[in-house]
């Protein structure tokens, strides 16, 4: 639907909404992304990341124009910290796009990867860009929530980094009916038991932390969670996180952070909305590390 409406908008004046033909994105995009690599981690994975994607693809574009270094750092360096330091387990990358959290975890352990992505043409590039590069990333084409069953994924009028099940989350160009499951469901029949999970869902992040409480009691896994200051998010995360003993961590700035007393609290001018939500205090040992993968990221532009 989003290629149809690019493909009228190409005809039409500018005057009256067409796209200036100079500034169109190419239908295909293709590009190396450079890994970093930690001095004394293993070598395990690839140098650089092969990305074939749709040209109008929000997250490749942004990768494309400015490498990892200018795509959310301190984010990926404290999530690459994580992946040393938990225990044995999976990774489970939710809300995956085109599975940049994935492919990274994949390249840089050797630990079992799945990403959950509901939307098909996405779903589609995450599985290219694991096959390209022979990660053993299974791509799981399912809209995690806390019910079973089907649902309306809508989809964004601003990106395809904007789909959600959320109504009214963003202007929508219309919507397609998607497979929905608890995490907690799914793990019952993956026989997998999760270490990491990241979750980027726009707007449903409570919901897929409802349905995977299981989890959270039972594997102890770290969490890294969008949180957007939207109404109602901070409370029903801190009522789900509270009685399974879960710290919070904001992760804006360099690392070390202070675990916070609530959810929540930071100015919506912050862009940085990723939390780390983690089954017990963080050891300094962890930001350290973080620190080092700050300044291998800072290195791949």
């Amino acid at each position: 639907m989003r290629h149809a409406t690019r493909q009228i908008r190409i005809h039409l004046p500018q005057s009256l909404g067409g796209l200036d033909p100079a500034r169109l994105p190419p239908k295909t995009r293709r590009f190396e992304l450079q890994l970093p690599r930690r001095e004394g981690a293993p070598r395990v994975g690839p140098e650089t990341l092969i990305v074939e994607a749709p040209g109008d693809s929000w997250i490749p574009r942004c990768l494309h124009l400015s490498g990892l270094a200018g795509y959310d750092p301190e984010t990926l360096s404290c999530y690459l910290a994580v992946l040393e330091h938990a225990r044995p387990g999976s990774v489970l990358d939710v809300g995956a796009n085109m599975g940049l959290y994935a492919a990274l975890a994949a390249a840089r352990t050797r630990r079992r990867v799945y990403a959950f992505e509901p939307t098909p043409d996405t779903a589609a590039t995450a599985r290219r860009v694991a096959a390209a590069n022979g990660l053993g990333v299974e791509v799981v084409e399912l809209a995690a929530s806390n019910h079973s069953g089907t649902g309306h994924l809508h989809l964004s009028m601003t990106s395809d980094a904007s789909n959600s099940l959320v109504p009214g989350f963003r202007p929508a160009l219309g919507r397609i009916e998607v497979e929905v499951d608890t995490l907690a469901h799914w793990r019952e029949r993956a026989g997998t038991a999760p270490a990491v999970i990241k979750i980027d869902t726009e707007g449903s992040e409570p919901d897929v932390i409802s349905g995977g409480l299981e989890i959270l009691r039972r594997f102890r896994p770290f969490v890294f969670c969008a949180v957007l200051p939207e109404p109602g998010i901070w409370e029903r995360l801190m009522a789900l996180l509270e009685p399974v003993d879960y710290h919070w961590y904001h992760l804006a700035g360099g690392p070390p952070y202070t675990a916070r007393p609530t959810i929540g609290g930071v100015d919506p001018a912050n862009e940085q909305s990723m939390w780390l939500f983690a089954p017990a205090p963080v050891p300094d040992r962890v930001w350290e590390t973080a620190v080092e993968w700050n300044a291998a990221i800072s290195a791949c532009r």
